[in-house]
């Protein structure tokens, strides 16, 4: 293997897929990057057998080949040589030499034949969608997704794909969001549920641009095309919750207010509640005005907002934490909040479409 190639490139590429090494492992080479030139290309690839990123950058190749460099020694010094052009060549000893200006390093290369195989993924079953929606879709729902593991089903996201439709959906047993967006193209329908951590690096790796993610699915495996990148991750096993027998449509309740607003109060009344650790924020809801409150033993803080309020008076508490974490996520100026009594769930609504839904248990008041 010999080739050339920027090192800001290579440096930028090596940041890229080395979020996807194992850092706790018993296998030392799945802390490793795997170097193969083709054509004109250079393709970095690590793993962790649980999700797979491959990265492709430009370079001078004068002979094909494969290696597998440390990932993190190999990603510290590339950053160093960010204003480099680098050389690389495979030796007889296994070892990478790196030429630049009148430098050069030698990087003791691990066992090829260790490296796990590439995961193949049929593209029969596939959807298309811009890099702004996807990114959209993963963020306004994956702040609810579980964090332990007492059921590691709720620890993903689940995709459904109906025609021209994507619905994400999480939650952690206190909380719900859902999130509808269109499709560019999809070629059957079907349900996946994948893993959080891989949603997160996906998003990441998202501009806010039209360019289409092509994302192709097996029974087991997803796979997401993002220009030069490719991710790809095993899937969950097993059955969601059935998430529509949790939503309730019967509101004697309904709020419609600034998002702005009441996010700003929120933090506010919060700042009391975070001292107590309880993040408690009662909600005082009557004829056009809703009255956030919180109490500690070191104050007391009300914020008035007005609100167009439909139905019934209502006094209901919150983890405060709950709310700002879906407010950070919403983009509208006016939401509703639609209750049913003190002890359901408040659902909270744009005032027009269904792009999303997020569903907020509350805290019982003695």
């Amino acid at each position: 293997m010999n080739f050339r190639c920027d090192g800001l490139d290579l440096s930028e590429a090596i940041a890229r897929v080395i979020k996807a090494t194992s850092t706790k492992t018993t296998s030392p080479i799945l802390e490793g990057i795997k170097l193969r030139t083709v054509g004109n290309s250079l393709i970095l690839t690590a793993t962790d057998c649980e999700i797979s990123i491959q990265k492709t950058i430009k370079a001078d190749v004068k002979s094909e080949g494969q290696a597998v460099v440390p990932g993190k020694l190999f990603g510290e010094y590339l950053r160093k040589l960010t204003n480099e052009q680098i050389t690389c060549v495979l030796n007889e000893k296994n070892q990478l030499k790196v030429n630049y200006t009148d430098s050069e390093g030698f990087i003791q290369c691990m066992d090829l034949l260790e490296f796990p195989a590439p995961v193949f993924v049929e593209k029969d079953k596939s959807f298309e969608i811009s890099q702004i929606e996807l990114k959209s879709l993963i963020n306004k729902v994956i702040f609810a997704v579980a964090v332990d593991d007492s059921r590691p089903i709720l620890k993903g996201c689940l995709i459904e794909v109906n025609d021209s439709k994507i619905k994400a959906v999480t939650l952690d047993g206190y909380r719900m969001a859902i999130c509808n967006k269109n499709v560019k193209k999809s070629t059957q329908n079907f349900k996946i549920i994948v893993p959080a951590k891989t949603l997160l690096e996906v998003s990441r790796m998202l501009e806010d641009k039209e360019d289409v993610v092509k994302v192709y699915v097996t029974d087991k495996n997803v796979r997401f095309e993002i220009d030069d990148t490719v991710v790809i991750t095993r899937l969950l096993d097993g059955d969601f919750i059935n998430y529509r027998q949790i939503i309730q449509n019967d509101f004697v309740t309904e709020v419609t207010l600034s998002k702005f607003q009441f996010e700003d109060a929120l933090d506010r009344a919060s700042v009391l509640s975070k001292i107590d650790r309880n993040n408690l924020v009662k909600f005082d809801i009557s004829e056009r005005s809703l009255v956030l409150t919180s109490n500690s033993e070191y104050g007391n803080i009300t914020e008035n907002i007005n609100a167009v309020t439909k139905g019934d008076d209502l006094v209901i508490a919150f983890n405060s934490k709950y709310f700002i974490d879906c407010m950070k996520a919403i983009g509208e100026e006016f939401i509703k909040l639609n209750f049913t009594n003190s002890v359901n769930p408040c659902i909270v609504l744009p005032v027009q479409g269904d792009e999303f839904l997020y569903l907020i248990l509350p805290v019982r008041l003695n």
